[in-house]
């Protein structure tokens, strides 16, 4: 895990896949090794210790945290009145036609698999939004940026799967017939950048693709003929 900044009020870390941002168990989390070394987040939230939101398990990337209560309640107002911009990085499966769009759905708990985020269109309390570009097009699989403007559990890879292209190595959300590109070991999603407001003025941070994804492109685009 790198800091990829860090002021009196936050700290912005890339988030290495594999590990959780906060848990109530015994398990290794960015909160409590971040915690290690600055001991003041031990006091903001409990087992969040200051962590302004949450990245899945298995998805790499910037993850912003407060160093004291007024940061975070300010930080966290940013991303409640969805001002704060994000944008990530995925592999999809199969081409996709359009070159943008967006999806808007309803995202509620999946009655079927509880571990799951289900979208739907009719009526629902949690709406989300999300909009997405398309980089580049490969023979079985796209790479696109994605701009969540809400921030459902899941959203991005619910959306992405409701739209019929599921993220590469999403073991959760996968079709039954779905491979995935040589040589990746884990869901290709990437949280790039997020911009917002902070304490001390409107701030980007970033966190550059991990190695293992530029090599997984690599790849498809040496073996990919148009």
């Amino acid at each position: 895990m790198r800091i990829v900044y860090k002021d009196k009020d936050l700290i912005a870390v890339n988030k290495p896949p594999g590990m959780v941002v906060f848990s109530t168990k015994k398990e290794e989390s960015v909160a409590k090794t971040l915690s290690l070394r600055f001991p003041e987040l031990k006091n903001l939230g409990g087992e969040r210790c200051g962590a302004v939101h949450r990245l899945d398990k298995d998805t790499s990337g910037v993850l912003l945290f407060a160093r004291n209560k007024d940061s975070l309640a300010f930080l966290q107002k940013e991303l409640l009145e969805q001002k704060a911009k994000k944008r990530y990085i995925t592999l999809v499966f199969k081409k996709i036609s359009k070159d943008e769009g967006e999806i808007r759905t309803f995202i509620e708990r999946s009655r079927k698999d509880r571990r799951k985020q289900k979208a739907s269109i009719g009526e629902g309390k949690r709406e989300a939004i999300t909009f997405f570009r398309t980089l580049e097009r490969f023979s079985d699989f796209s790479l696109l940026e994605v701009f969540p403007q809400t921030g459902r559990k899941h959203q991005i890879r619910c959306h992405l799967a409701h739209i019929g292209h599921p993220v590469a190595g999403d073991s959760l959300y996968r079709f039954k017939d779905q491979m995935d590109p040589p040589g990746l070991k884990r869901q290709f999603l990437h949280a790039s950048r997020i911009e917002l407001e902070t304490p001390n003025g409107r701030k980007s941070f970033e966190a550059e693709l991990p190695s293992e994804l530029t090599e997984v492109i690599k790849s498809l685009s040496k073996n990919y003929v148009n």
